[in-house]
């Protein structure tokens, strides 16, 4: 059976899922690995601002992996912005280079932290997010609906002040669709149980991405949020803002995008009023995230890279 280190201080469950799913045994943050885990591992994956933020630790890891002959490769979820790495570290980071290579999300400025990259964009989590053909064919009924526009996701703007743009965004939406009696539920996903999630997904006409925390002021993030994927994963309809990324892992009649608020209304009032073509888009989109945007398909991804670079 083959290992792989997976190093995220607060776990990647849809990743440890996928590498399981291709008969990896997959041990978790191990930073400081001796033989025995070491031995017969094909691949050390590590979150990378969690590098940046222990620039020391990650150091004698990489001491450690290279004794053992162990790729080290770091998974940027955060690109390109890295929010909680002081740029200090990142400049230490770029400077050490630890990493065999660099997987991330977003290929903004990819090439600073290794000589070789690898766009592995988020997913969906298999075990969460997915729908049955039953299932499916129900959501062609537009009568099964409780709301026509939903969002879940992080609103805690106390604890995470990355995400007041998003806040004042759905903010400024609710009023806007308030106004013309669209009924919508924009919910903190905070305590909310996974199966709940998809639950509110399917009972949504559209379901919006808005922002990330991974956006700045002044420019978004190219990847695309988890989100991105699991709603069509599990069936629902989703409108998101624009990203540069989405073409590359959706056809152009697999996806639904916004540029602005105003363009957020537009789209919106069209897709309710045309129910038929969401849900041909939702179902194009399910059945491209099952082929190719589970997290088995980025554990397979990133084991073929180790093949690979051998």
């Amino acid at each position: 059976m083959s290992r792989v280190l997976l190093n995220f201080r607060g776990g990647f469950a849809g990743l440890r899922e996928g590498f399981e799913s291709l008969g990896c045994e997959v041990l978790e943050n191990r930073w400081a690995p001796e033989a025995p885990a070491l031995e017969g591992a094909k691949l050390c994956v590590a979150d990378f601002v969690d590098c940046a933020r222990a620039v020391r630790r990650t150091a004698g890891l990489r001491r450690r992996l290279m004794r053992a002959r162990v790729p080290f490769l770091a998974l940027n979820r955060d690109a390109p912005f890295n929010r909680g790495a002081h740029p200090m570290r990142l400049a230490l980071l770029r400077w050490l280079g630890p990493f065999e290579a660099y997987a991330t999300h977003s290929m903004q400025g990819a090439g600073r932290y290794a000589r070789r990259t690898l766009y592995c964009p988020n997913a969906a989590r298999e075990s969460v997010y997915r729908v049955s053909d039953a299932e499916l064919t129900a959501l062609r009924d537009p009568a099964r609906y409780r709301w026509d526009v939903s969002f879940l996701g992080n609103l805690d703007v106390a604890r995470f002040g990355e995400h007041a743009r998003r806040v004042e965004f759905l903010q400024a939406l609710s009023a806007k669709l308030d106004e013309l009696g669209i009924r919508t539920s924009f919910r903190d996903s905070a305590g909310i149980a996974a199966n709940e999630q998809v639950g509110i997904i399917q009972a949504s006409r559209i379901n919006l991405s808005a922002m990330a925390a991974c956006d700045s002021d002044a420019e978004a993030s190219w990847g695309l949020p988890e989100r991105c994927y699991g709603v069509p994963a599990c069936g629902g309809f989703l409108l998101s803002h624009r990203r540069r990324h989405a073409a590359e892992d959706f056809a152009e009649d697999e996806r639904a995008e916004y540029d602005d608020i105003d363009d957020c209304v537009r789209k919106i009032r069209y897709f309710l009023a045309h129910f038929d073509q969401a849900r041909a888009i939702a179902e194009r989109a399910r059945a491209r995230a099952l082929r190719d945007h589970g997290y088995r398909n980025r554990a397979a991804r990133l084991l073929d890279w180790v093949r690979d670079a051998r």
